[in-house]
């Protein structure tokens, strides 16, 4: 649809409906605004920190710590 087109039927309507046209644009551009970020968003998938982190050999030990505690 054409700018003009719209224009056209926006003056016919009365001053209350282009209030409520104009809430509506702006809702339409906030909306459109969270799906641009919803789609550039990065989503991480499996795997995508591989070699970030790593664990030492004795991770499972028991701590020192807790030694009073354990049987």
């Amino acid at each position: 649809m054409e700018n003009i087109t719209l224009y056209n039927k926006l003056s016919a309507l009365p001053d209350q409906m282009k209030t409520e046209v104009a809430d509506f644009i702006d809702f339409l551009v906030s909306k459109a605004k969270t799906e641009k970020q919803r789609a550039t968003s990065h989503t991480p998938k499996f795997g995508s920190g591989k070699g970030m982190f790593t664990m030492q050999p004795d991770f499972d030990e028991p701590l020192e710590d807790f030694k009073d505690y354990m049987c």
